[in-house]
Order: C-alpha cells, then structure tokens, then sequence
C-alpha cells in the first residue's frame, strides 16, 4: 500500500507542479497583456509624422514616447525578483542573477514611427533561465496584437494563429529589413525565387511569421536582445523555427546583450532557408 500512496504522492505532485506552472504561464500572459494595452494609450497622445526625435550615440533616434513607454512597461511588469533589460534603460547586471527576466523594446521601429510609416510596434519578452518563453507585440498604427507563450500558443488579435505550413521558399514571402534593403545588404538576394518585401521594426516582422502573416524573415547584422526577444518566443509559440544565423539556439540575458543575427520561418522552411542563408555568410561568421 505505501508503493500505491507513494505513487499518488507523486501524481499530486505533478498536478501540482503542472498547475503552479500553468498559473505561472496564464499571469505573465496576463500581465503582458495589461502592459500592451496600457502602451496602446500612451501611443494615442502622439500624432504620425508630426513627432520630434532627439538622437543617440550612433544616429539612433529617439522620441518622447520611447521614454514614456519605458516607465510605463516597468511599472505593469516588474515584479520582485525578476530582472529588466530594456532599450531605453541603463542596464542593471543583477539581472544575470534572475532566472526570469522582462525582455522589452518599448517602440521598436522608431523611424517609421517618425515618419508615419505603420510599421512599428511595444515588444515584450519574458525570459526563463535564458530562453523567450512568452511574449507579446502590439503595432498601434494597425491595431494588432500578438500574444503567446511556448504552453499555450499564440493569438493574433485574440485569434489562435500558427506558423506558415509552407513546405519550400519558392514563391513564399520573406519580410526584410527596411534599413538593411536600402544599405543594399538584400542585393544578393535579388533573384531568389521567395518574395520579398520590406518591413520596419523587427519585432513586428517577427510578429508576423508568427501568425502566419509572412513565412519567414531573416536578419545578417547583429541585433539586441530586446530586437528579437519577444518575437522569437512568438514564432516558436506559434509552431516556428528560430535559429541565429551562426545556427545555434537563442539565448537571452547575457551580457553582453547582442546576438549574431536571426533566422525565423515556418517549420517546414527550416532546413532550406538555413541553407539558403548560410551560403551567403562570410566563412568568418560560420565559425
């Protein structure tokens, strides 16, 4: 009888520990949520196209609403004994310390949000012992919302969404960095048999392979955590790959907080687009 009792000891055990998780899961979730919807009224108080922008080391523009937001996301999110890294934040090492830590890039796609262009989002990650388990996008100027966590999937605008089920690049959409299009970085892409279109704002092209909106993106140049964090966990949410272009796993909270660069696609299109990728990379970026 005791190896009976023992073994439903052990079965409440794991119905607990399943529960505490699912909790855990449903008020990040929640949490990310209030936070989006909290963003969403700070971005009505600005005007596209007619908004002033100061500018940071490196040419980055910044903007009165980039702060605003920042304040604003800590306040919803952080709780005690989670760690912060933010873009507009100074950075706190003690979050190395944190087994979960907020991930944000309270407006990512500023120069389209200066320029009135729609392409632009408040990204939210919620990082595990290294790994974007949760997160949340919201694009104002679209009214789109993006939520999910690795449990429970993702919703586009409150819908459940999934990855592209498409099984090969050709005549598939790829969306491409705005920026990197116009330095000429995509050239050598120009007569690939997939589609290409520019978008701002990683995070929100991310956001879009998630839900299926588009089957795959990439990025060759160096992003920051806070860049792909939230759209990272969204596209494995919703079923999809994701790799850096040095194809090993995403890991975030590290110091310092810059990744090689980003696959993300469909799951079918994982092994084609890594190899498509790969052979346009410098051997130096491979080893």
């Amino acid at each position: 009888m005791r190896g009976i009792a023992g073994h439903w000891r052990a079965d409440a055990l794991g119905l607990i520990a399943d529960f505490m998780l699912t909790y855990s899961e449903t008020e990040t979730l929640q949490r990310i949520e209030s936070a989006l919807r909290a963003a969403a009224s700070v971005f009505e108080r600005f005007t596209l196209g007619a908004i002033d922008a100061e500018y940071k080391s490196g040419h980055d523009p910044v903007t009165e609403a980039d702060r605003v937001l920042d304040g604003l996301l800590r306040n919803e999110l952080l709780r005690d004994g989670e760690g912060w890294l933010s873009e507009e934040s100074v950075d706190d090492f003690t979050r190395l310390e944190k087994h979960r830590v907020w991930v944000v890039d309270p407006l990512d796609g500023t120069r389209e949000f200066i320029a009135g262009i729609p392409e632009f989002c408040t990204s939210v990650a919620m990082v595990e012992d290294g790994r974007p388990v949760a997160g949340g996008i919201y694009n104002p100027a679209t009214h789109e919302t993006f939520l999910g966590s690795l449990r429970s999937g993702v919703t586009y605008n409150g819908k459940p969404a999934r990855a592209s089920q498409r099984t090969s690049l050709s005549g598939a959409l790829v969306v491409a960095s705005r920026s990197e299009m116009k330095r000429g970085e995509w050239r050598q892409f120009k007569e690939a048999d997939f589609n290409v279109r520019p978008v701002g704002s990683v995070a929100y092209k991310l956001a879009l392979v998630s839900a299926g909106l588009a089957d795959a993106t990439f990025t060759l140049v160096p992003k920051h955590e806070w860049d792909v964090a939230a759209g990272a966990a969204l596209v494995e949410s919703g079923g999809g790959f994701v790799s850096t272009v040095d194809k090993k796993r995403l890991l975030c909270n590290r110091r310092p907080p810059l990744i090689s660069g980003l696959i993300a696609c469909g799951p079918f299109l994982a092994d084609e687009l890594t190899s498509r990728v790969s052979c346009r990379l410098a051997p130096s970026r491979l080893s």
